[in-house]
């Protein structure tokens, strides 16, 4: 029932078919990609961040640009 005593279908109109509002989805959306997010900048072991430290100084970046590159590229400069 709609706050004004009405059917449901007259607050949001024919062919809706009463489903979660879209604001529900951008939130799963959003809390997938926070999990995304944290597994892709999660600490790699010793040695390998060690490398990337030692290249990035080679090339005049931050570990954290450097790292950057390789997580949007896949590859290594």
């Amino acid at each position: 029932m709609a706050p004004d005593g009405g059917t449901a279908l007259a607050l949001f109109g024919i062919g809706h078919n009463g489903g979660p509002p879209l604001d529900h989805q951008a939130d799963w959306r959003h809390f997938c990609w926070k999990k995304a997010h944290a597994r892709a900048w999660k600490t790699p072991p010793r040695e390998i961040a060690l490398a990337r430290l030692a290249r990035a100084e080679e090339l005049g970046m931050t570990y954290r640009d450097y790292a950057a590159v390789i997580l949007d590229r896949g590859v290594h400069l």
